[in-house]
């Protein structure tokens, strides 16, 4: 198929845009090329693609700046997506968006959430996202609704790469204990798109690595991995760093769809740690 990846400069799209070329005509293009919340740089970019399917990367991801910039926020993650909606819908086109846990209320205690859950989200961000899947999920044609959790990979910024430098800078440092999670890496999320897509599933998937952690259990096993005493890693409660959005106590995704679908086993999140931090000290990364 022709495929076109947005957000392709971005931690997952590029992951995305490598994986998908293996077997597809890929297109990657990012807010440089046209501002995809403008409904007339959407028309522009999707007729030059001509896509069979769109996988749709591009987000805004600050969550505590769409406390404040609401607007900018919304156009976004749902102004862009409506967008592309309409025109995957006049094209028969297939469209992948990529959700996100903060959808669901992330009530303490819950367990974790599945693919059927209704979305309650506790923060703005969490809102123009929600709006995004509702939208997808109004098309009459193929769509696909993928959530993620805690994404980490070859990007500028992660909590991989920022504990593992306050690791080297302090002799402890704290992290929240009361937020439970599945860490997902970049590049085995992109493998799991890559199924979907070259499947043509229809429907919303939950995909992360398998298991789930504490921010805090997450932080000792990167200090492991990196030879130092996960003891240096304290617990602390939410309350210890308040922000402007709340954070769902409970981000847990639980899986059914994409096993009913016949999608391979995702490698835990201890292992997607391990493999990430290996290329990180090797060097072998856009953005040591």
């Amino acid at each position: 198929m022709k495929v076109l990846v947005t957000g392709a400069a971005g931690m997952l799209g590029d992951a995305v845009v490598r994986r998908l070329a293996a077997d597809h005509a890929v297109v990657g293009i990012d807010l440089p090329d046209g501002d995809l919340a403008d409904a007339g740089a959407a028309v522009r970019l999707v007729a030059a693609a001509a896509p069979d399917w769109v996988v749709h990367c591009a987000a805004w991801t600050d969550v505590d700046g769409a406390e404040t910039r609401r607007d900018e926020a919304m156009a976004a993650n749902a102004g862009a997506t409506a967008n592309l909606a309409r025109l995957c819908r006049e094209r028969d086109a297939g469209l992948t968006y990529i959700s996100t846990d903060y959808v669901f209320d992330g009530s303490a205690g819950h367990g974790g959430w599945d693919e059927d859950d209704p979305r309650a989200p506790l923060n703005h961000y969490g809102l123009t996202k929600a709006r995004g899947e509702e939208t997808v999920a109004a098309l009459p044609g193929p769509w696909q609704i993928v959530r993620t959790s805690w994404l980490f990979g070859d990007g500028r910024v992660n909590f991989v790469k920022t504990v593992r430098r306050l690791l080297a800078e302090r002799e402890t440092l704290q992290v929240v204990d009361d937020q439970a999670g599945c860490p997902t890496y970049a590049e085995d999320l992109a493998a799991v798109l890559a199924f979907l897509v070259s499947s043509r599933r229809h429907g919303i998937f939950h995909g992360t690595n398998a298991g789930s952690c504490t921010w805090h259990a997450f932080a000792q096993e990167i200090a492991r991995r990196c030879g130092h005493d996960p003891a240096r890693v304290l617990p602390c409660a939410s309350d210890a760093f308040p922000r402007p959005a709340r954070r769902p106590a409970c981000s847990v995704l639980r899986s059914r769809r994409l096993e009913e679908a016949g999608c391979p086993p995702r490698p835990t999140w201890q292992d997607a740690a391990r493999r990430y931090l290996e290329l990180l000290v090797a060097g072998r990364v856009r953005h040591p």
